[in-house]
């Protein structure tokens, strides 16, 4: 229900202001992102960690809820796609000088931070600290994409950065580091791709939906390699 409401939402918004006259485009990537809030990014990566340390008990209850949690909101997504004939289709990125774009993203990367450490009921110095981090995270996963690395490789790096940075802000602000790491890295998970993957395979589109679920593993299993991999070099 809460991806028909934010989805319908977007939908109606869009429409409005192209028949107002302001030349609004429904882009898939805004009509996506609508609903990326409900993305289960926690239990996702506790789930691919818990596998790294054999708890596959714990690890595939998690997976299996977060599944159910991406059907779920994808079904919602299906629901308005059919009623309001949403297009999937990428449209062309608008071109914006390079230095713009890249502080664009530092202030989106900050402000989506912080939004989803209130969510997780963190603390105001925890929400700060999430922020920052992510401005260099994800701004550096971004930066590597642009220079040509594969999208997982570039989630690795990203999320490497954060688990070792997070420790060392976690002693700055007197916090756990969970708090600081969690909103990070559901910032970077693929949500698109997952959201793309299911409502594809629902329409029948077999092609277009395995590219998108490989693309959505491949960086799923990035992002726990990365935080893995600091957890080890931070152990050293």
């Amino acid at each position: 229900m809460s991806a028909v409401t934010a989805s319908g939402l977007y939908v109606l918004v869009a429409t409005l202001a192209d028949q107002i006259g302001f030349g609004f485009e429904l882009h898939s990537a805004g009509f996506i992102s609508s609903v990326l809030f409900l993305v289960p990014g926690f239990p996702l990566i506790a789930g691919l960690f818990d596998l790294l340390q054999y708890q596959t008990v714990a690890a595939v209850s998690r997976l299996a809820y977060g599944v159910m949690i991406l059907a779920a909101v994808a079904f919602g997504l299906s629901i308005v796609i059919a009623v309001a004939g949403v297009d999937l289709s990428p449209r062309p990125l608008p071109e914006i000088a390079y230095p713009v774009t890249l502080l664009l993203r530092a202030v989106a990367s900050f402000a989506a931070a912080c939004s989803f450490a209130i969510l997780f009921n963190n603390g105001g110095r925890a929400v700060f600290a999430a922020g920052l981090l992510a401005i260099g995270a994800n701004d550096l996963r971004l930066v590597l994409q642009d220079a040509g690395m594969m999208p997982a490789s570039a989630a690795f790096f990203g999320a490497l950065a954060v688990g070792l940075v997070a420790p060392l802000a976690g002693q700055r602000f007197a916090m756990p580091r969970i708090a600081i790491i969690v909103p990070v890295i559901v910032l970077m998970v693929p949500g698109m791709s997952a959201f793309k993957m299911i409502v594809l395979f629902n329409r029948g589109q077999m092609l277009d939906a395995l590219e998108a679920s490989a693309s959505c593993g491949f960086a799923m299993g990035a992002l726990a390699m990365g935080l893995a991999a600091a957890r080890f070099f931070g152990h050293r």
